[in-house]
């Protein structure tokens, strides 16, 4: 078959497997971890009743979050010369989704001389180009140790309220350790891969045997840890729900340990090679100042279509995201050149599992079909041949899902599935609202609360100011950008962030917020710029990658700067030595200007 023909007919194949999941509920086919689903929310990594004193307090910067984000905050913020801080996190150490996320075979996909943060300003060399989810969490830790944000934080605790005091020009923020700060900014980092989400399947909670989230991973159950194998699982049947970046990771280590492993399956995962290996510290300690932020900004390229003139990191993840086959085409032969580009990477995945599954029937059940940046691309070299052990079982749901839980397990097309652990890889909330990730919805001026001021999606200035909140700074990708490595992004916007914060504060400024207009242009230049991703994104299987398929002025709201993280960056660095603080309204302590 001619490779014309073949791009034809997999873009059928691409249009008929996107119609199988299409649904009207969109981002309401999961289940936030409410009270109603509070056994799926707890925190196994903490001794229980956990008590201190109530904190009384001014403070400059109250920072929600203690993940990558809310570290860098804090040291940017020193750096600066600002050491009057709060951090708040509902986990018990820093770290983030490193901190929930301790499942069996957890690691990073993205390179960890690249994904790390500080690795020059600590000394430390990962040990693995590939870091297990230990080694990262044990980083942040030393983060907090190194730079001394451990007296700043208040762990174990969770912002009931935060309101902005008109007269005082501050906000007021209650917790649920009976808290009550005064901040004159609240910035809020809480991550986008930190509140874990469920399906919303009809029976839930009426399954007998033991179910959890993947971030809240029961070791008491399955034995082992996450450095020592599982060893109570041997004569146990588990069911697992989710073929994602978790699941990738997951299955293989279920696989050695269980009686019986059924995957079950909605839409698969493009899965290429990870080919992990140690680091050499001693290459480590040989390079120059400025290595890590080169080869940082050298990946970023790489996976944006930027074509750096050397592939410094020359993995599978620069390789396959080489060309950016999402970008708008200015005529049909190149549109025509961006298909095939797009269609050889797919292929060659789905080529690879032909090669791996032994049986034919798995593998075409296997296969991803849609275009290369419509999901996450999965890197690993034990899923796709765990599906060849014999206690291992596919169960594709032909992109329905799992749909109905009953005391005995899931119920797929009229089988019933009877299991004594069922393990959700059901992902975090990635493209919700704001409010629901954190867990409070600010009251901004004049008692209007965030939730009603985004109620058709984010209203922003730069994806960080919006009108109506004064010196509420969001730091988060919405109305921002993106990157494959967050790292890359946080570092980005949290020195924008801190250099904002002490700026204003040396200027004598008591509030800034984005003007109406200000917002207004930022979405449209944001919409312009993002004409052909958007017509991708429109094409692909729903993920959280397009917010589920959804087609609603939210979901267009809450957009990104597409291509490469650079050119967000680049835009802020202008906005910065203009020095106007264009598109806000400021307020000093002595007069009032309008800019």
């Amino acid at each position: 078959m001619a490779e014309d023909d073949r791009i034809e007919e997999a873009k059928e194949r691409y249009r008929l497997e996107r119609e199988k999941r299409l649904r009207e509920d969109g981002q309401a086919q999961y289940s936030a971890l409410t009270d109603e689903y509070e056994e799926f929310d707890h925190d196994p990594w903490v001794e229980p009743g956990f008590t201190r004193e109530p904190v009384v307090e001014e403070t400059t910067v109250l920072v929600v979050g203690g993940g990558f984000a809310g570290m860098l905050i804090a040291k940017g913020l020193l750096d600066r010369g600002i050491t009057d801080f709060r951090i708040v996190d509902k986990a018990g150490d820093f770290g983030g989704t490193w901190y929930w996320n301790r499942y069996p075979g957890c690691m990073c996909d993205v390179e960890s001389l690249v994904y790390l943060p500080l690795l020059e300003e600590t000394g430390y060399c990962p040990t693995m180009r590939y870091a297990p989810a230990t080694e990262i969490f044990e980083h942040c830790q030393r983060i907090g140790r190194q730079f001394d944000l451990y007296p700043h934080a208040l762990f174990q605790t969770e912002i009931e309220t935060a309101t902005w005091d008109e007269a005082a020009s501050r906000w007021t923020i209650t917790t649920t350790r009976a808290d009550r700060i005064s901040a004159k900014f609240l910035i809020t980092a809480g991550g986008i891969l930190h509140k874990a989400k469920l399906p919303a399947i009809e029976g839930i909670n009426e399954f007998a045997g033991r179910a959890f989230h993947t971030a809240r991973w029961d070791y008491g159950y399955t034995g082992g840890s996450p450095t020592e194998p599982m060893d109570q699982l041997a004569d146990k049947v588990v069911g697992i729900i989710g073929t994602g970046a978790t699941a990738i990771q997951v299955v293989p280590q279920l696989a050695k340990a269980a009686k019986e492993v059924y995957v079950f399956q909605r839409t698969p995962s493009p899965v290429g090679v990870r080919a992990n290996a140690p680091i050499d510290p001693t290459w480590v300690k040989e390079q120059p100042a400025g290595w890590q932020r080169e080869r940082v900004a050298n990946f970023t390229e790489a996976v944006t279509g930027g074509k750096p003139e050397q592939n410094l990191v020359g993995d599978g993840a620069t390789q396959l995201l080489w060309d950016d086959t999402q970008q708008a085409a200015s005529t049909p032969e190149e549109q025509a050149e961006l298909e095939r580009l797009d269609f050889e990477v797919m292929q060659s995945l789905r080529d690879r599992i032909d090669e791996v599954i032994e049986d034919p029937e798995t593998a075409e059940r296997l296969k991803p079909w849609y275009g290369k940046h419509c999901k996450r691309i999965c890197y690993h070299d034990e899923y796709l041949p765990a599906f060849n052990q014999p206690n291992v079982h596919l169960v594709d749901t032909e992109g329905l899902g799992v749909r109905r839980v009953t005391e005995a397990g899931p119920i797929v097309d009229g089988k019933q599935y009877e299991l004594d652990l069922l393990v959700y890889a059901s992902g975090f909330e990635v493209t919700t609202g704001l409010v629901s990730r954190l867990g409070f919805d600010p009251v901004g001026r004049d008692g209007v609360k965030l939730s009603e001021r985004w109620e058709d999606g984010a209203h922003t200035l730069h994806g960080i100011l919006t009108n109506g909140f004064p010196n509420l700074l969001v730091c988060h990708f919405i109305q921002a950008a993106y990157g494959l490595n967050f790292h890359h992004y946080l570092s980005e916007l949290t020195a924008h962030l801190t250099w904002l914060v002490a700026t204003l504060e040396a200027d004598d400024v008591t509030s800034i917020e984005a003007t109406v207009e200000a917002e207004d242009e930022w979405l449209a230049l944001l919409w312009e710029a993002g004409k052909g991703f958007g017509r991708y994104s429109a094409a692909c299987t729903p993920s959280f990658h397009n917010s589920e398929g959804a087609r609603t002025m939210a979901a267009a709201r809450n957009v990104v700067m597409p291509g490469n993280l650079m050119n967000y960056s680049a835009h802020l660095a202008r906005w910065r030595e203009a020095g106007d603080l264009a598109g806000t309204t400021v307020e000093r302590e002595v007069n009032r200007a309008t800019r």
